[in-house]
């Protein structure tokens, strides 16, 4: 039970016996309730922009909508969630990860699921095509894996005495780790650079990670998107600092948070388009009919700040690529 229906519950009992009148029980199950299945705890700048697309179609949380968080970090239990949620036939639910779609597309084939995902989502299995997604799933769809090559370019453009490049991976979530580390295997080839592959899922694992790269030894370091790694910029961003490592990564939070470089799609693009989707929804419209959106617009984002810190020169041709320059 969440804290605000707690909270009715506690007032209700107060002034009302045990058994709440029909009128008022009709009046709590008038207010759908939107379930957030993810695995993290969501950027705040994400969030907003879910929430903004959600008020453009006229729903705020607390007014005429319930907005439900359910997220604790573990993969293992993205299916039991996603069965609680459609057990509970929550009108609709948001799944902000690819895992977490698979799980609530596995639960439920009548609830609504709105997504957002990195992948490809007629490959993934998750709808038939794009512009007719049919069943109850549609949503928006990031580059992720396909930016991993640009990524490794840029990484050794700024870094070019780096002839060992480590790729950090979450090897709980295969779909991203094992196409990303095969495709950057032969990138790093056609570069002439070593790719070594290193594996984090816990917080704990990303100080031994830092700390085994001094032993290889590597230059600089692509980190995957992953909603765990993602999740934890700031700590790999410290993490880079303290070790003098030259990272990369996909999203602005990265390099906001002390990071090198990020390169990549704007998530909250995504997010505000969920948001619109799930209102649409709650009004009466049906995924099958809302077309699955792709962004492909990406972004690059540099800390001049940390690029000092770190001892590096980023040369002018790449600065002024920049879409944003943190100084």
């Amino acid at each position: 039970m969440n804290r605000r229906a707690f909270i009715s519950l506690v007032g209700g009992a107060v002034a009302q016996p045990i058994f709440l009148p029909r009128a008022i029980a009709r009046a709590q199950q008038a207010t759908p309730v939107v379930g957030m299945l993810s695995l993290t705890g969501e950027f705040a700048g994400r969030l907003q922009a879910f929430h903004q697309g959600l008020s453009e179609i006229g729903y705020d949380d607390g007014r005429n909508v319930t907005i439900e968080n359910s997220w604790d970090g573990r993969y293992d239990r993205l299916p039991a969630v996603a069965a609680e949620l459609a057990r509970r036939r929550v009108s609709v639910i948001v799944a902000t990860s690819t895992p977490g779609a698979l799980a609530a597309k596995a639960a439920t084939s009548t609830v609504p699921i709105v997504f957002s995902v990195g992948v490809d989502p007629i490959e993934a299995g998750l709808v038939a095509s794009l512009a007719h997604p049919g069943a109850n799933l549609t949503g928006a769809s990031t580059l992720n894996v396909e930016l991993g090559p640009k990524q490794l370019q840029l990484l050794h453009e700024v870094v070019p005495t780096a002839g060992r490049i480590a790729l950090l991976v979450n090897p709980v979530s295969p779909a991203f780790a094992e196409p990303l580390s095969r495709q950057l295997q032969a990138t790093a080839r056609d570069f002439g650079l070593e790719l070594h592959v290193l594996q984090a899922s816990t917080e704990r694992d990303l100080e031994a990670v830092f700390a085994s790269m001094a032993q290889l030894p590597a230059g600089a370091m692509l980190i995957a998107s992953d909603p765990f790694l993602n999740s934890h910029s700031k700590e790999i961003a410290a993490l880079a600092l303290r070790y003098a490592m030259p990272t990369m990564h996909q999203f602005r939070e990265f390099p906001v948070a002390g990071g090198l470089m990020g390169y990549g799609g704007s998530i909250t693009d995504s997010y505000r388009l969920v948001g619109q989707y799930t209102g649409r929804i709650l009004k009466g419209e049906k995924p099958a009919d809302l077309p699955v959106q792709q962004y492909t617009k990406v972004e690059l984002i540099i800390n001049l700040k940390t690029a000092r810190a770190l001892g590096l020169t980023i040369p002018l041709s790449i600065i002024g690529r920049a879409d944003e320059v943190i100084e």
